[in-house]
C-alpha cells in the first residue's frame, strides 16, 4: 500500500507539520577539539554562508526554520552586527533563533566568568549577556541560552558558596532585563572543562538558580551533558512537572559530551526522552509561549559532511518525534495501572521498532520535497558548488568555531 493512502498518513502528516528543530550556527563552522581542527572546503566561514546552509537543511527537511546564533562567533560586534543578521533573514528565510552568549573564551574567564573572583570581571560577563538579551530583543528571539564553564579544578581553591551567591545575583540582573515574551535558558554540565566542581554541575542546580532568578527563567537539557547511564528521560519529567523545562540541546555521545550525531550511538534514549515530552504535550498541561519545550541540535560534526550530518540529525529526529507520537497512550496507561509490565514495555517498544521512514517520504513528497533528503542532497550539487567557492578562502582560526 502506498503510505499516503494508508489511514495512518493523515495522522503522520499532521505530526510532521507540527514538528520543528533549531539548528546551530556552528555546526556549519570549522569546529575542533582540544588537539586540532580539521577543516572541510564546504565548511562556512561567514555568518552568510551559515544562514545559506541553514536554508539549504529547511528546503531539504521541512523542519528547521530557525537558526542559533553564537554572539561572539556570529556578531562579533554585538548589536552593530544586527542590521546584518536581518538582511539575511530577510534574505534566506531563516529567522534568527536562540541568542547564544559567549561566556568561556575570553582570556580574563580563566577562573570563572558570572562567577569569577574578580568584580571587574563579574561585570563584563555580565553586561555580554546583557547586550545578547538587547540583540535577541531586536532580532525577535525569544531565547536566550546561557551555558557557564566556571568552576574549579582543585580542592580548596575557590570558595563555592561566594560563587553561588555571585551566580545568583547575576542570572537576577539578567532576568530584570528580558522582555515580557523573552526567556533565559541555563544549562548545566556535571564537568568540563573544570574537573573538581562546576558552578551548575546538575539540573536541580539549574532549577534551583532559575527559581531563584525569577518566572521567565527555564533550565535547558543537553543530552550530551550528563554522566553514563543517567536516566535523562526522568529528569525531563521532574522538570516538566516544575514547569521548569526550557528546552534541549540535541546530540549523542559515547563518553562525555562528544556531539556525536543525534541517534547515532542510542536512538532509544532520544526515543524515550521525546516520549515524556509528547505525553506532556498531549495532556494539553502546556501553559502557554514561555512554558514551551523547543528542541536545538547542538552538534559540531568534525568529520561528517556539515551539512549532510545536520540533515541526517534532522530526518532522525523527525522519525524519532513521529515514532512516540504515534504510541497508543490510552491502551499503554491501562497496561501500566494494571501492573502488565511485558505487555507494555512490548507497546512501547513495538513503537519504536515501527518503521516510519515510508510514512516520513510520503509526507515530505506530499509537501513538495525529494522524499530522500540525503540523496536529494548528493544530487542537487549544493556542496560541491560552495565546496568550489569556499575552499580557496578556509584558513586557520584560533577559536573553536
Amino acid at each position: 500500500m502506498n503510505p499516503s493512502e494508508s489511514g495512518l498518513f493523515d495522522q503522520a502528516a499532521q505530526i510532521l507539520d507540527g514538528f520543528q528543530i533549531e539548528i546551530p550556527s556552528w555546526g556549519f563552522a570549522n569546529t575542533g577539539t582540544r588537539f586540532g581542527k580539521f577543516f572541510q572546503p564546504a565548511a562556512a566561514s561567514t555568518l552568510e554562508e551559515k544562514f545559506s546552509d541553514a536554508a539549504e537543511v529547511h528546503r531539504l527537511t521541512g523542519a528547521t526554520p530557525t537558526l542559533a546564533l553564537h554572539v561572539l562567533w556570529d556578531l562579533p560586534s554585538g548589536l552593530a552586527d544586527v542590521s546584518e543578521v536581518q538582511a539575511l533573514e530577510r534574505r534566506t528565510g531563516i529567522r534568527s533563533g536562540s541568542i547564544n552568549p559567549n561566556l568561556f573564551q575570553n582570556q580574563e574567564y580563566k577562573y570563572g566568568s558570572l562567577c569569577n573572583p574578580d568584580e571587574d570581571i563579574r561585570e563584563n560577563a555580565l553586561q555580554h549577556v546583557l547586550d545578547s538579551i538587547e540583540i535577541g530583543k531586536r532580532l525577535h528571539a525569544r531565547d536566550i541560552s546561557l551555558w557557564l564553564a566556571d568552576g574549579s579544578n582543585y580542592p580548596g581553591t575557590q570558595s563555592m558558596r561566594n560563587r553561588i551567591t555571585w551566580l545568583q545575583l547575576a542570572l537576577s540582573a539578567a532576568h530584570r532585563h528580558l522582555a515580557p515574551d523573552q526567556r533565559l535558558l541555563v544549562e548545566y554540565k556535571p564537568f568540563e572543562p573544570a574537573f573538581y566542581h562546576t558552578d551548575i554541575a546538575d539540573w536541580g542546580m539549574a532549577a534551583h538558580l532559575c527559581r531563584e532568578a525569577g518566572p521567565q527563567a527555564f533550565v535547558l537539557v543537553d543530552t550530551g551533558h550528563h554522566y553514563l547511564s543517567q536516566n535523562i528521560e526522568q529528569i525531563v519529567a521532574w522538570l516538566l512537572h516544575l514547569d521548569l523545562l526550557g528546552g534541549f540541546h540535541f546530540n549523542d555521545r559515547r563518553y562525555a559530551d562528544d556531539d556525536l550525531t543525534l541517534g547515532s550511538i542510542d536512538p532509544y534514549q532520544i526515543f524515550r526522552i521525546f516520549h515524556e515530552i509528547c505525553q506532556h504535550l498531549q495532556s494539553g498541561s502546556s501553559k502557554g509561549p514561555l512554558h514551551a519545550v523547543p528542541f536545538m541540535i547542538d552538534q559540531s560534526h568534525n568529520l561528517k559532511g556539515k551539512i549532510e550530518a545536520m540533515i541526517q540529525t534532522v530526518v532522525t529526529a523527525q522519525e524519532l518525534w513521529l515514532k512516540v507520537s504515534l504510541i497508543d497512550r490510552e491502551k499503554l496507561r491501562a497496561l501500566q495501572q494494571s501492573c502488565d509490565l511485558v505487555a507494555a514495555e512490548e507497546l512501547f517498544r513495538g513503537a519504536f521498532w515501527q518503521d516510519v521512514r515510508p510514512l516520513a517520504a510520503a509526507w515530505r513528497e506530499s509537501r513538495g520535497m525529494a522524499a530522500d533528503p540525503l540523496r536529494a542532497l548528493r544530487e542537487g550539487g549544493y556542496v560541491e558548488r560552495i565546496t568550489g567557492e569556499r575552499a580557496s578562502r578556509q584558513s586557520a582560526v584560533s577559536s573553536y568555531a
